[in-house]
């Protein structure tokens, strides 16, 4: 239940439905004739397509969550586990041409890939079932399990966890698939910014881990400005980051990681 309201709500609450739900209403406001309201709708829906889109908002709001972890300035001498937790490739086109096509989180792969060879006994746990509503094709864990195969893995070092779809059942279902080796050194692979939440969860289930964040969409701190030159990209690293946000909001608020910003 948790997961179809947290998807649904989502799905309304994200800039660009926001911008479509308030352009919607001043439609309908126009047809009532009440021409102070329409407009004031329309005010908002351009402030908020112009502040995801044509300015570094989301890189300022989604930077304190990068630099909360950092990779480990001298890396542990022995690894038991590499646990990567899901969402860096696209379901659709992977399950169909039975491909690992990756999506801007793909370093999570590239960066679990450099870990599995520079610690050759450890085991690789792959975290990702479908984060979608409409459940079809192969789960993630699948999908990065032919991407590992296919530079060179051995398939025997794979534990797949392929149920999940969100980061509480990562949690909870990789945990069970652990059993003795959670004792040992895990190191954890996922976006910098979904690194709070992450290592939160992981920490309320009683496992510690290693934090080895990847997939940076900051480039440090900086000032709140215009910036045309990649609009598309603004607006999805600003939906990136409000999502993040609200996600550490609820998880806190349930009870569902051990601090609001671990």
């Amino acid at each position: 239940m948790f997961f179809v309201v947290s998807k649904i709500f989502w799905l309304l609450a994200q800039p660009l439905s926001i911008v479509l739900l308030l352009i919607v209403l001043a439609l309908g406001f126009g047809l009532f004739r009440r021409r102070k309201s329409s407009i004031a709708a329309l005010v908002l829906a351009v402030i908020v397509h112009g502040a995801a889109g044509y300015t570094n908002l989301g890189y300022l709001i989604i930077q304190p969550l990068e630099d909360q972890f950092a990779v480990p300035a001298t890396p542990p001498r022995t690894v038991d586990a590499i646990i990567m937790l899901g969402g860096a490739t696209l379901a659709r086109p992977s399950s169909a041409r039975q491909i690992a096509e990756l999506n801007d989180a793909g370093d999570r792969l590239t960066t679990t890939l450099w870990l599995a060879n520079a610690y050759p006994a450890a085991k690789i746990v792959i975290s990702g079932g479908s984060g979608v509503l409409d459940d079809e094709g192969e789960s993630e864990a699948e999908t990065a399990k032919r991407f590992f195969s296919m530079h060179g893995i051995s398939e025997d070092r794979f534990i797949l966890e392929g149920k999940s779809r969100n980061t509480d059942e990562n949690v909870a279902f990789t945990k069970e698939l652990l059993g003795d080796a959670s004792s040992g050194t895990i190191v954890l692979v996922t976006s910098a910014f979904h690194m709070p939440r992450s290592v939160g969860i992981f920490s309320k289930a009683g496992l510690q881990v290693l934090a080895w964040p990847t997939d940076y969409r900051t480039p440090g701190p900086q000032w709140f400005g215009f910036d045309i030159a990649n609009p598309v990209q603004n607006l999805n690293v600003t939906t990136v980051a409000i999502k993040e946000w609200i996600g550490l909001v609820v998880y806190y608020w349930t009870g569902k990681t051990s601090a609001f910003l671990p």
